[in-house]
């Protein structure tokens, strides 16, 4: 079973590797994240890192034992008890339960290592699977949104410690 880390500078090359071999996958439920993230990769990497020495983000990578990234799930946004939660999963990987058990691993770190006493996500309308995934975690839906200018649906998690 892959395993949860909090992101490191040596996940560099797997989770470029991880995010390239995904990239029109994600982009069809997500945002790209545009060509300037993959050419200013490293650099973004630092600045990411730098986020999450000073607690204002977490960003986990979901690793299997060959070392390859199969997975990401952030914190971001970190404050007053709070947090936006956004994840994806390598299109080889989806559909195998491995976001739900993720995420639901994040919402314990969350509450018991962050300090954290809620978290906020959206998915889009049209992407039933982030949708069950929210759903399976404890998640509940508290409005509608526009991602990517497509309806989408906000959602809240309230967190024991």
């Amino acid at each position: 079973m892959p395993e949860l880390h909090l992101l490191r500078p040596d996940h560099a090359p797997a989770l470029l590797v991880f995010e390239r071999e995904n990239r029109a996958y994600f982009a069809a439920s997500i945002p790209d994240r545009g060509d300037d993230y993959f050419a200013r990769f490293d650099e973004r990497l630092r600045e990411l890192l730098a986020e999450q020495e000073a607690r204002i983000c977490y960003f986990h990578v979901l690793v299997n034992a060959a070392g390859e990234v199969l997975g990401r799930v952030n914190l971001v946004d970190v404050a007053d008890g709070g947090a936006d939660l956004g994840y994806r999963i390598a299109e080889r990987a989806a559909g195998r339960g491995l976001a739900t058990s993720a995420v639901r691993e994040v919402c314990e770190l969350a509450a018991t290592g962050y300090g954290l006493t809620m978290l906020r996500a959206a998915a889009r309308v049209d992407n039933s699977a982030s949708r069950a995934v929210l759903a399976r975690t404890g998640f509940t839906v508290t409005g509608e949104t526009r991602l990517s200018g497509r309806p989408g649906l906000t959602y809240v998690r309230r967190l024991q410690p």
